[in-house]
């Protein structure tokens, strides 16, 4: 049944990311998307591949440094994945920026300009000159490079002008090189005045501002070069929490240290300067491959520059209002509510306002004796950090979890920290060695009939702004059963209870992994015996090689398996004798797909979960992750719609080929976009086009 796996019935994981990523440009190429929204999905390319780099990409090239040689499950030493890493990302790079000139020429003809100073009249240059003069002048700060001043300190992704240089009086003497940081706190792209009735925008860039006023930071010196380059740095974390005292401490250490952290790309911008281009490779110790940009370096300031874009909604999304929860209306107490039922929230086709709300009234209400929630990553002005600090400052018992490890939200979840615990919040930073990913709300009530627990559990973060854009669900409930698996977990995580056998939960790294694979199993087994078996999981990556053998055993068994992947797949779906049974759909739109749900058939009597968790090494193995079943017949239906939706896309859906490939879900049926058809459906309504009976 289970044939010999070899190397080639895997997909390698980084290599699958940037098929990901190409998922994400393709959104921006899509003539039928929004002209001002393919220009966001350009930024977030850029973003996404940046972050790419600086953990992924870096940590290759420290594994080729290091010396290692040995293949990973799907075949690559570090030497070659990185060859191929670099040619696949460097021709990504030059179809994106193929795709923002494009989109900046669609732009002119709807009346938004980013244009070069050379191009502006001579009453718009003058209004620039004086914004440079009064707003970006006193920020710069020029870096000569000479025997005295040794080559200062680069920041990792910040645009910098390289600027070579010669005395007015030496015109044959050797080149001098200074370098100019284009300021980070200022803003990237600026209005250029138009007539007061023009119906027009017109932009520059800053960098193009100060490049063409770079004379007034050099008196004396003729600028024989001026050109942008950037330094994408090595930027994941290396904390020794066994040996910290104090992990914020260490935390806050290692952050300064990643803004020295080994250079691991250069760009620089077309016709680069040799002599410059040389001199920043030594520097850097980046030899090849450096990439040279046709257009402005880091375009992820293009997500920024759409939403502060007035008068031109036409050209973006029509708005999604949220609607608030039925089961809520009217805005009758949490508690109430849910000693009658469990409820379900679908963000952000449902708001998120009932989660902030259930913090509200539990920090307020005189009844609650604790508040137990865990944060991985909160939105800059969230409300629910006051409303933490306001029942802690009540007298309530108050215990937050936060992840000071939430990669490239550190510094954020430092300074929430230390406002909580200045209210008289129990601050936690979790265990040494794991992440705490799980996301959990824990509110503990004096009722007549003794104490209630009241819990919500989510697939996504805490955060109100991702809330509009990711679609989570989050389940609220006041089952005892739920609610005492809750108060075990939170002891575990902020106490010396060690891991105990939970009623409804499992949790990794102790009990989640093998409890899927248990699950796995039982559909082997019904499928062997001739009983109904299916399994749906939609998740955000797929990279356990275990999970995967698994899921293929399955297959092998006539198991029907659908897996819904936004990223990362090493999976390979559609082998023969090895994953026929086996489908993988990747869904990319206007909503980053964000939710973790399992379904598992058991024979007509499906199990039916939600969790934080994707199927990855990390996420099983070194996180503190939950996965939570759904009781309820009602809101079981709900998920089954919800994947249902998912594996009927046919117009934003890709299908991953048996050879790593994407291709757009093609058939006879009518075109059904997933999400669009979510924004009609909510409250639910009974679903015509169910696959799953």
């Amino acid at each position: 049944m289970h044939k010999d796996l070899k190397t080639g019935n895997y997909v390698n994981r980084d290599l699958s990311w940037v098929e990901f990523n190409r998922r994400v440009l393709q959104e921006a190429q899509d003539p039928t998307t929004p002209i001002l929204e393919r220009m966001r999905f350009l930024g977030i390319v850029a973003s996404n591949l940046d972050e790419f780099v600086s953990v992924r990409v870096a940590e290759t090239k420290e594994k080729i440094k290091a010396g290692f040689t040995q293949k990973d499950f799907t075949g690559y030493t570090p030497s070659g994945l990185y060859r191929r890493l670099i040619k696949r990302t460097g021709a990504m790079v030059a179809e994106q920026y193929k795709t923002y000139r494009e989109l900046t020429r669609l732009l002119t003809k709807k009346g938004v300009h980013i244009q070069e100073y050379v191009d502006l009249n001579v009453t718009q240059q003058r209004a620039m000159d004086q914004y440079y003069h009064d707003i970006i002048f006193p920020v710069l700060t020029p870096m000569a490079i000479d025997q005295s001043r040794p080559f200062p300190l680069v920041h990792n992704k910040s645009v910098y002008l390289s600027v070579m240089l010669q005395k007015e009086d030496e015109q044959h003497g050797e080149p001098f090189m200074a370098i100019v940081q284009v300021p980070s706190n200022l803003p990237r792209i600026v209005k250029v005045p138009l007539r007061a009735n023009s119906k027009k925008k017109s932009f520059i860039l800053i960098e193009d501002l100060i490049k063409h006023h770079i004379h007034t930071l050099f008196s004396g010196y003729i600028s024989l070069a001026v050109q942008e380059f950037r330094v994408t740095r090595n930027a994941d974390l290396s904390i020794n929490e066994e040996e910290a005292e104090d992990l914020l401490e260490a935390i806050e250490k290692e952050l300064r240290r990643r803004l020295r952290g080994a250079p691991v790309r250069l760009e620089v911008c077309k016709d680069f300067r040799s002599d410059a281009l040389q001199e920043l490779q030594e520097e850097f110790e980046i030899q090849d491959p450096v990439f040279e940009i046709d257009g402005p370096l880091d375009l992820s300031f293009l997500a920024g520059f759409v939403d502060s874009l007035e008068g031109f909604s036409h050209l973006k999304y029509t708005p999604v209002k949220p609607v608030y929860p039925p089961e809520f209306l009217p805005r009758e107490s949490h508690f109430e509510l849910l000693r009658r039922q469990d409820v379900l929230v679908h963000h952000p086709y449902e708001s998120f306002e009932p989660v902030t709300d259930f913090i509200l009234e539990a920090s307020e209400d005189p009844q609650v004796l604790a508040i137990k929630m865990t944060l991985y990553r909160v939105n800059g002005d969230s409300r629910l950090i006051p409303a933490l600090a306001l029942a802690a400052e009540s007298g309530k018992q108050v215990t937050v979890v936060v992840e000071l490890k939430a990669r490239f939200d550190e510094e954020r979840n430092i300074a929430w920290a230390r406002k909580l615990e200045k209210a008289g919040c129990h601050v936690v930073y979790g265990l040494v060695g794991l992440k705490t990913h799980a996301k959990i709300i824990l509110v503990v009530r004096r009722e007549q009939q003794g104490l209630r627990r009241y819990v919500h559990v989510g697939t996504g973060n805490y955060n109100e702004s991702t809330a509009k854009v990711y679609t989570d669900v989050g389940l609220f409930t006041s089952n005892p059963i739920i609610g005492e698996d809750a108060s075990e977990l939170f002891n575990e995580i902020t106490g010396y209870s060690g891991p105990k056998a939970m009623q409804a939960f499992r949790v990794a790294p102790d009990g989640m992994k093998d409890e899927l694979f248990a699950l796995i199993r039982r559909e082997t087994e019904h499928a062997l015996n001739g009983k109904r078996s299916r399994i749906i999981a939609k998740i955000n990556s797929l990279s356990h090689q275990e999970m995967i053998d698994q899921l293929y055993v399955a297959s092998q068994a006539g198991v029907q398996i659908d897996l819904i992947v936004r990223g990362v797949c090493c999976l390979r779906p559609g082998v023969e004798g090895l994953s026929e049974n086996i489908r993988v759909i990747s869904i990319v739109d206007r909503f980053l797909e964000h939710s973790r749900l399992f379904y598992f058939e058991n024979g007509g009597n499906p199990d039916v979960f939600i969790s934080s968790a994707d199927w990855m090494s990390r996420n099983l193995n070194r996180r503190i992750e939950l996965m939570c079943p759904v009781f309820d017949p009602s809101l079981k239906k709900m998920l089954v719609d919800i994947l249902n939706l998912s594996l009927n896309d046919n117009v934003k859906a890709r299908e991953l080929m048996p050879n790593g490939n994407y291709v757009f879900v093609k058939n006879e049926k009518p075109p059904l976009r997933s999400q669009t058809e979510a924004m009609g459906i909510i409250p639910w309504k009974p679903a015509e086009w169910s696959v799953l009976t």
